[in-house]
Order: structure tokens, then sequence, then C-alpha cells
């Protein structure tokens, strides 16, 4: 449990660090987690900063997370479900945990940078699909410092990667 004496509960969007997270000519951002520093432990929350063109994240569903985002700046489509809606400042859009029929992406269309709130449940262990590329990730529990890269158990394959229960027994 958090003690009211280790952290301040009040956090400027200004305020908030940004790390750059980038993969080829699609996904580029920055993007700041600060629901940990606020003490929240069932509850995350981060800043999403993308540039025209690009998005932040593959389209992707998760099984256990429900997910909610608010538009503070820019304009872009929110791909979900297979249908695309347009967004601007004070839209709010949800991602409820579930299959690949409930996968979404947010792109930025627009012709300034996109700013977002991204808040989540924090529900663990986590699996995360991606209907596009056919890949599949799984998260068996967080690491202290909030990072996903070191967390517990972390794997990202592909069904057909799958091997029979009682392979190598």
């Amino acid at each position: 449990m958090t003690e009211a004496a280790d952290f301040n509960p009040v956090k400027n969007i200004a305020e908030v660090e940004l790390n750059a997270w980038q993969h080829g000519e699609k996904f580029s951002a920055q993007i700041g987690s600060f629901g940990r520093t606020l003490g929240l432990q069932k509850l995350g929350c981060m800043l999403t900063v993308v540039q025209p063109g690009k998005a932040a994240f593959p389209y992707h569903v998760h099984h256990a997370n429900d997910e909610m985002f608010v538009i503070l700046q820019g304009t872009g489509e929110y791909r979900f479900g297979g249908k695309t809606y347009s967004l601007k400042p004070g839209d709010v859009v949800s991602a409820p945990a579930g299959g690949p029929e409930l996968a979404h992406q947010i792109v930025n269309t627009g012709a300034e940078e996109m700013r977002y709130l991204g808040i989540s449940t924090t529900i663990w262990p986590e699996a995360v699909e991606y209907p596009e590329s056919n890949k599949f990730l799984v998260l068996s529990r967080p690491h202290p410092s909030g990072d996903r890269a070191k967390a517990g158990l972390r794997f990202i394959g592909r069904r057909e990667m799958s091997v029979n229960y009682w392979d190598g027994e």
C-alpha cells in the first residue's frame, strides 16, 4: 500500500517525462507512463504524443485489460472492431478487453501532433493479440518499475508456434 508521504497525488501533463518509441515508418510516438507515480496500483495512465501520419501501436486487443483514451489535441482515426471513427479533441473512446473483434488502434491522420491519455486497468496476467500480424504477447506479472520489457514471464509468438501440452515431458 502506498503511504501518503511517498508520492505527490497531483501530476501536470506538461511534467510527464516522455520516452521515444519507434519502429519503421508507421510507428512513432513519445510515451510517458505516470499511473504508478500517482500511487495507483490497479489503474494505469499514460500520455501518448503521435506525429502526423503515425500510430503509436499496431492494431491489437487486450484479453484482460480495458482501455479508455481521451483525445487532448489533434485529429485522427480510431480503428475499432473493423470500423473507423474520426477523432478530435475532447473525444473519449473505449477499448474493452476481448477477442479480435474488439481490436483497436489510434492513427494520427491530421496535420499537427496528436496527444491523448490512455487509461487502463492493470490486471495480470495479460495477453495481447495482434490480428493483422497473427501475433500474441503474454505477460505474467509486472516489473516493479512498470517496464513491460522487464515483466515476469514475457513471450511474443504466433499461434502456429504452439506445442502439445506433453511435449518434452
